[in-house]
């Protein structure tokens, strides 16, 4: 794909996501109205694409292992350094620091690099096994040290809040869609077209959706710039530029992924913030306004920064 076509294949992100921005700010369609766009998105649009594209997919082909390797360890470093950071900068409570980590490493793949990659390479499937291991690992470790770190007599017992910690990581639709389509993948299982056409049918909706209600939520919040602290901007940074290049520079010259995979490697870590980050902060109350602050700025710079890094990676 050269340059010119990579960057009009972004039209209809921008206009998917920009028409919710207008309309939001116009006051045509209520604020409030996108975490219902959001929740069929999230809930119902992207599993279903998710486990049709996963069921038809070749797992040996879908798996590369060198690449989701390479991932694995730029990410490892970038929580490393997003941790010793924070406790450099006196962050000293485990939650709090898990919090930072989770904006700076983890990625939001439901609502933004699906519909992109979507639109850019007419399959998200390359997000899939990035996507498990995201929810799988990076996830699980962020809600078992938020579930350990809460008070009271409710939280219960270390084995309790881990039991809870795991299960909330495994029982988000995206995973059980993932791993249903893995699993009926691997036994060989044939699914009635009709099934599979649903699923698509639904699926197909996601991409814009999503975008759509992300628009939609951005543009009735609005945005702060001259109230951006000097840790919202450093997270900022980390995420949208200082992430994607760890990435190039492990999964490339270190592990010596090349081709499509080091692209989709790179602007996997591009994408902004993920939105559970502000559902976390919410539910364990910790850091609930910084939490808003960087999903809302990380995914405006992040949609901002995505010609430069197409740019960056079909020159490479």
């Amino acid at each position: 794909m050269g340059t010119a076509a990579a960057l009009e294949k972004l039209v209809p992100v921008l206009l998917a996501f920009g028409g919710g921005v207008l309309l939001a700010r116009r006051k045509t369609v209520p604020v409030e109205a996108s975490k219902a766009f959001a929740d069929y998105a999230f809930l119902f649009a992207v599993p279903c694409y998710l486990f049709g594209n996963i069921y038809g997919s070749d797992l040996g082909a879908l798996f590369n292992w060198r690449a989701i390797g390479a991932y694995a360890v730029a990410a490892a470093l970038a929580v490393l350094a997003v941790a010793f950071v924070s406790a450099a900068q006196g962050v000293r409570d485990p939650r709090d620091v898990a919090l930072r980590v989770m904006a700076g490493v983890q990625v939001n793949t439901a609502y933004f690099a699906v519909p992109v990659f979507i639109t850019l390479f007419g399959t998200a499937a390359p997000i899939f096994p990035v996507l498990l291991f995201q929810v799988c690992v990076l996830s699980l470790v962020v809600i078992a040290i938020m579930e350990l770190g809460r008070a009271g007599p409710a939280a219960g017992g270390p084995v309790q809040r881990l039991s809870r910690a795991v299960g909330a990581s495994l029982a988000t639709p995206l995973v059980l869609a993932c791993n249903a389509g893995i699993l009926l993948n691997l036994l060989s299982v044939h699914l009635p077209k009709v099934v599979l056409d649903g699923a698509a049918f639904v699926g197909d909706s996601a991409s814009p959706i999503a975008l759509f209600a992300l628009g939609l939520h951005l543009g009735g919040l609005g945005l702060d710039i001259r109230g951006t602290g000097r840790e919202e901007l450093a997270l900022i940074t980390f995420k949208c530029l200082a992430f994607p290049l760890l990435a190039w520079a492990v999964c490339g010259p270190l592990f010596g992924v090349r081709g499509e995979w080091l692209t989709y490697l790179v602007l996997i870590a591009a994408m902004p913030t993920p939105q559970n980050l502000f559902i976390f902060a919410q539910r364990y109350d910790v850091g609930v306004d910084l939490s808003a602050s960087l999903v809302i700025k990380s995914s405006v710079v992040s949609l901002l920064l995505l010609p430069l890094w197409l740019q960056i990676v079909v020159a490479a």
